[in-house]
């Protein structure tokens, strides 16, 4: 059996657009945050998550000083260069340096992502000049 495709995981995120942001959820139409956004792609695309995160703060980041989501993907994602990441990869951003990072998106190209973020619904948006400064890992997911 073949992994997912990066085609069938751009289409799958592109799915969850508009679902509006709901910190700790992952239910496409209903409400997710940005790692709910990724763990739906997950169970659209290849299947049963691996496993499931536990509660978290919205400034967890900043309280632990931790960096969980990139330990959660070099467990469960392949690490891939920065400037190397496709269409269908996972993209994990820090806002400031000496944080860790934690905002998470699937690139729908090199020059695109699909990502949820407060006060807004999932949208894609180009990787701006910005965006790119702040991105500090990336991952493909398994199979690809």
């Amino acid at each position: 059996m073949s992994g997912p495709t990066r085609e069938a995981l751009v289409a799958g995120a592109r799915t969850w657009l508009g679902t509006p942001y709901l910190h700790q959820a992952s239910l496409r139409g209903v409400g997710c945050d940005c790692l709910g956004l990724v763990r739906g792609v997950w169970r659209d695309v290849i299947g049963p998550e691996p496993e499931k995160p536990g509660p978290y703060s919205a400034d967890w980041a900043e309280a632990s000083g931790v960096e969980s989501l990139a330990l959660a993907g070099q467990k469960h994602f392949h690490a891939i260069d920065v400037h190397d990441f496709d269409a269908g990869d996972v993209l994990l951003f820090r806002w400031r340096a000496n944080v860790p990072a934690k905002h998470i998106a699937i690139a729908t190209s090199r020059a695109t992502m699909v990502h949820a973020h407060e006060g807004a619904a999932v949208c894609e948006v180009a990787i701006s000049p910005w965006w790119r400064r702040k991105l500090a890992f990336a991952f493909s997911f398994p199979g690809v």
